[in-house]
């Protein structure tokens, strides 16, 4: 992904959920797809599609059972 494409979904993610602490990291092994921080802590991983000249990006986080509250 471009540095302006990563800005802009940066910026986005900080506005969707009132957070500036959401940070993305550029993969070393992945050029469709970054990291994303929520301030130190890795939450999950966005993925770039691009079909038929539409593009859009996919969250996926993943939550393990034992960090959710009893």
């Amino acid at each position: 992904m471009t540095e302006i494409e990563v800005q802009k979904l940066q910026k986005y993610l900080r506005s969707k959920f009132n957070n500036d602490n959401f940070r993305l990291v550029s993969r070393i092994k992945a050029q469709d797809s970054l990291e994303v921080y929520l301030g130190e802590e890795f939450i999950g991983t966005l993925y770039r599609d691009e079909e038929e000249g539409e593009v859009s990006y996919d969250l996926n986080m993943a939550i393990l059972e034992i960090d959710l509250p009893e």
